[in-house]
Formats: structure tokens, C-alpha cells, sequence
């Protein structure tokens, strides 16, 4: 079960253990070794996926059900929505999203060119229902494929976090000109004190809840309040921030362990007609 947490409060109470493990490991990787992993960041994901093909992450089938607002965010029920998933990996979340909605149409980018290849080779992958092509989300790619003001849903679905914090609110700028006004981002990504962010060994760590992998993808771990002021400060509006809770099980080792995550919702402020000048009253009125 999932339990939601209030804005503003700690993601999760840490055990003294983990308490000590933090705050033990505070030594920064190099700036040279951080400049080389930004710099490689692409080829770091490309191998990511030769390594792993499309096996690594499990279908979502779970997206519909958590994101209600993929359906509640239609005007009338039959109507087709224009969707963008931004990060979209191997397909893991666009395949069953377009086998459950007859009535979406879907754009789809990844920065791995090996991903989106796999996405096209998939024997579900159909031009009529969805484009797909390889995008530098910090850059001004998106525009290249998808016009301006034509998307009704944004998903950032474990994707933010992957990219440096420097570098975030130039995806949420890039993304904000493709969301038609009135229409939202939906977001979900790791929460600061998530177990994933637990195991880091010490020499990981690039920055405050930023770290990289042995493989070389980095992760970052979010707070609601750095969260929502990213959001704010690129002219979204807050609509729910939340902490979720889950444990996950692994019966082989008799582990249970916490994950933290946040799911989140902003929207596009909607633009308000422009106010129609008054008639001539009475007084400039001819008699």
C-alpha cells in the first residue's frame, strides 16, 4: 500500500544506521571525473541499453492506474489525446499506455539512440499511433518534432532525475512550449531517502541527493519543495506534489525494503481571453 505524506515534511524517519552512513559519505567525486560524465552522458545510456537490451525494466502497466488523469483530463470521453513522453527508454511505459487507450496518439524521445531503435523495432511500434525519435531534452530538439502548443499530457517518468540539477529547468522550459495552456506534466521519480539512494557506496556521490552509478548513469533524488520550485519557477502551477511510499520484497534474501517517490502534477497556466473593449456608453453616444 501506498501512504501519502504531506508537503513540507521529511520523505522518510531514517534509522541511525543510515543516519551515520550519510553522513559519513560526503567526499565529492572530481570536477574533472563529473565534467567527463556530463560530457559522456549519452554514451553512458547508449551502453546502458547494449548491456541490457530491452530486459532491464518491466512493463508499466501500472501508469493508467496511478495517473488517473490520463482519462479524467478529457473533455468528453471519447476524445483523442495527443501525448508526449519525454524519456520514453525502450517503450517499457508507451507500449501498454497505446494498448490500453485506443484513443491516444503518443510522441516519444529518448537521449539513447540505441533506445529509441529498440522502441522501433518493437513488433508493437505503429506510425499511425506514435512517433518516436532520439532528443536532447536540455536542448531545443523537441520543437523539431513536435509542434508548439499541441501536447495534452507531458510524462516525466523516471527521467528528471537523471539529468544534472543544473540542467532540469531547461527540460521543463523545453517542455513547457510543446504542453498546449491549460494542459499538465505528469511526474513521478525517486524521493530523497529512497532506498536506491541508500546503497550508493562511498565515492558516488556528485552532489546534495545527486549521484552516479558504477555504469556511469547518475541519479537524483528529489524533495517535494526543490521539486515544485523547479516547476514554479519555469511558470507552471502546482496542482498535488506528493511523497509515495511502497516496500519492496525480496523473498529470496528476506529483504523488505522502503522506496521513496514522488508523484506529482503541474500544470500549464491556461490563457485567459483577452478582455473585450466596452461599447460607447450612453453619455458619448450622438443624440
Amino acid at each position: 500500500m501506498a501512504s501519502l505524506q504531506r508537503k513540507g515534511l521529511q520523505a522518510r524517519m531514517l534509522s541511525s544506521e543510515e543516519e551515520e552512513k550519510l553522513k559519513r559519505d560526503q567526499a565529492l567525486v572530481s570536477d574533472f571525473k563529473q565534467q567527463k560524465l556530463e560530457k559522456e552522458a549519452q554514451k553512458n545510456w547508449d551502453l546502458f541499453y547494449k548491456r541490457n537490451s530491452t530486459n532491464f525494466f518491466k512493463d508499466r502497466h501500472w501508469t493508467t492506474r496511478e495517473f488517473e488523469e490520463l482519462r479524467s483530463c478529457r473533455e468528453f470521453e471519447d476524445e483523442k489525446l495527443t501525448v508526449l513522453e519525454a524519456g520514453c527508454g525502450v517503450g517499457n511505459c508507451l507500449f501498454p499506455l497505446l494498448e490500453e487507450d485506443l484513443n491516444i496518439f503518443a510522441y516519444a524521445c529518448d537521449f539513447s539512440p540505441r533506445a529509441v531503435e529498440y522502441v522501433k523495432q518493437n513488433p508493437s511500434y505503429n506510425t499511425e499511433r506514435c512517433k518516436v525519435f532520439q532528443c536532447d531534452l536540455t536542448k531545443d530538439d523537441l520543437l523539431e518534432h513536435v509542434p508548439s502548443e499541441s501536447v495534452d499530457v507531458v510524462m516525466l517518468i523516471f527521467v528528471l532525475s537523471a539529468i544534472h540539477p543544473d540542467r532540469m529547468q531547461l527540460v521543463l522550459q523545453n517542455v513547457y512550449k510543446v504542453l498546449k495552456p491549460g494542459k499538465c506534466v505528469l511526474f513521478r521519480d525517486y524521493g530523497l531517502y529512497d532506498h536506491a539512494m541508500l546503497r550508493f557506496k562511498a565515492g558516488s556521490k556528485l552532489g546534495e541527493n545527486f549521484y552516479v552509478r558504477q555504469d556511469g548513469t547518475r541519479s537524483y533524488f528529489f524533495t517535494d519543495e526543490f521539486l515544485a520550485q523547479l516547476f514554479t519557477d519555469t511558470g507552471y502551477e502546482e496542482v498535488i506534489n506528493e511523497y509515495v511510499f511502497r516496500e519492496t520484497v525480496n523473498k529470496k534474501e528476506g529483504l523488505c525494503v522502503p522506496r521513496v517517490f514522488l508523484q506529482s502534477k503541474f500544470r500549464k497556466p491556461p490563457k485567459h481571453p483577452a478582455p473585450t473593449s466596452p461599447g460607447p456608453g450612453p453619455e458619448s453616444q450622438v443624440l
